[in-house]
């Protein structure tokens, strides 16, 4: 078999034509694989019948659809590249990724007509020619033709295979929580070892039955999404993330796995009368893109569910580390060891191997680390030094080779000559029994450097700085504890579901008060 991410759909349909791939959990659309497949050919005839050629970069501007999967397994068919875009950006910042990817034609959705107007209106500050609207109604936009006709009326063949091996795949931007977004990419063979190291570390059954409700457009979506359609797993997708709606959709369609980030998992927790929903089938959930606090994985063990901590980055395609079901509990808050095909090391500054539980920087080398940046030379080679991916997040290994990530450099505190991980107080915060949510930054102080201060979301709303304050005595170093708490409604995300602490430090810039 070619690598091709593409001919894995393809494969999929003729072993399994009738089992179920795809359930939309909104709004009860279902496909087949072969179903799946005959649609993804249809837009990939299409699209080399308008003249895009191989290497020619299509953006994806949708929600989390079958329109999504299938345009992206076609597009992967005909070696095209995928550019899939955050529907959470404005105008402004889509533009910038229009014009540094050079997107010739968008796929974009009804809730995006007006973001989407504007970008076309600005002529030759992209250089998209073809827009292609996927509408619920009749009406579509004047510059727009519509996706489904577009589709419907090209054949179902297999389209020619224009791409293998190291031909570009996709080019995923980063959220750009500081700066401009770089855009990561991904070749079909690293694609592919992604989907295989994922396939060979986790615990797939052949009836499994996945709860994917990130967006399409992260790399913790796709990259699994991916591996559903290898090991023939069904994917029932939330086109966007609804608490209460996850629950139901566990019982209703009797989920055995998923990925959902802490965040997501805190928020199911507060869905009222939780034991009204059967959740005797799910098995188990991975959970990262931020350090899983401890008392979250015991409040889901308690319902019988395995949290299994995973870390990994857009650069690596998703797998970095893993942490197995028999040690989730026995190794609590840890991410486990590297994935299978995967190395990891834990370095100080010098870049010598850390002695277990001595802080370092995570490095990660396998046949699934990205390509580099595009058209950035300079940060790729920054980022991959001999072939080892240098993350930026800060870890420590224990005698048994468990990794326990801690937090991201550039977030580290130093507060009197001390390294502060924000993660560890966070972590201690969402143990209070008033405290949803918690970010903790620091602030510029005259005497320490810079101190502590938490950002809170309280259940009750009658939370006092005191009180939170208080419950840090005793339990953390004096130089950890905060030194200030504002509460606030919610705090800012990206859809990984990282705190932007970019956006913390600009609203909350200090100085400390001590």
């Amino acid at each position: 078999m070619r690598n091709n991410v593409g001919l894995c759909l393809e494969k999929r349909a003729h072993l399994n034509p009738g089992r179920e791939a795809y359930v939309d959990g909104n709004g009860g659309e279902r496909l087949t694989y072969a179903a799946l497949d005959a649609r993804a050919n249809r837009i990939g005839n299409a699209f080399l019948e308008a003249g895009v050629a191989k290497g020619e970069r299509v953006g994806l501007l949708l929600m989390n659809s079958a329109e999504f999967m299938e345009a992206y397994f076609a597009l992967a068919k005909i070696g095209a590249v995928v550019v899939p875009l955050n529907w959470r950006l404005v105008a402004n910042e889509l533009e910038f990724i229009l014009k540094d990817s050079g997107t010739r034609r968008l796929v974009f959705g009804d809730e995006f007509l007006e973001t989407v107007a504007d970008l076309e209106a600005r002529g030759d500050r992209t250089d998209v020619v073809q827009w292609l609207q996927v509408a619920d109604r009749e009406s579509l936009a004047p510059f727009a033709e519509s996706y489904r006709l577009f589709r419907d009326r090209a054949p179902d063949h297999a389209p020619e295979t224009r791409a293998v091996d190291d031909d570009l795949l996709y080019i995923m931007y980063t959220s750009g929580t500081t700066g401009l977004p770089k855009g990561v990419m991904h070749s079909h063979n690293t694609a592919l070892w992604g989907m295989l190291t994922i396939a060979a570390t986790t615990y797939y059954r052949e009836d499994e039955r996945y709860l994917a409700c990130l967006p399409m457009f992260h790399v913790g979506a796709l990259t699994p999404l991916t591996v559903n359609v290898y090991r023939g797993a069904t994917s029932v997708v939330m086109r966007t993330f609804d608490p209460l709606r996850a629950w139901q959709l566990i019982e209703e369609e009797r989920l055995t796995s998923g990925l959902a980030v802490p965040a997501m998992l805190n928020f199911m927790l507060q869905v009222p009368n939780l034991e009204r929903f059967d959740c005797s089938t799910l098995r188990w959930c991975m959970s990262g893109a931020a350090p899983v606090p401890v008392s979250l994985i015991e409040a889901y063990a308690q319902r019988g569910i395995e949290i299994h901590q995973v870390y990994g980055l857009t650069e690596s395609c998703g797998p970095a580390c893993l942490i197995d079901g028999e040690n989730a509990l026995k190794k609590v808050g840890s991410t486990g060891k590297a994935f299978f095909h995967t190395d990891i090391r834990v370095v100080n500054e010098a870049g010598v191997d850390c002695p277990p539980n001595e802080p370092g920087e995570v490095l990660v080398r396998g046949p699934h680390v990205m390509l580099g940046y595009w058209n950035q030379p300079e940060a790729t080679a920054e980022t991959i030094v001999d072939g080892w991916l240098h993350t930026g997040d800060v870890a420590v290994l224990d005698e048994d080779g468990f990794v326990y990530i801690q937090d991201r450099i550039k977030d580290m505190i130093i507060s009197g000559g001390e390294n502060v991980y924000p993660a560890e107080i966070e972590n201690l915060l969402v143990e209070h029994p008033d405290v949803v949510e918690a970010a903790v930054i620091g602030q510029p102080s005259p005497r320490w450097g810079e101190s502590p201060f938490a950002i809170v979301v309280s259940r009750s709303g009658e939370l006092k700085e005191s009180d939170v304050i208080g419950f840090c005595h005793g339990k953390l170093a004096s130089y950890k504890q905060p030194k200030g708490v504002v509460f606030v409604s919610s705090i800012p995300r990206n859809p990984s579901g990282k705190i932007l602490k970019r956006i913390l430090r600009e609203q909350f810039p200090g100085p400390a008060s001590v």
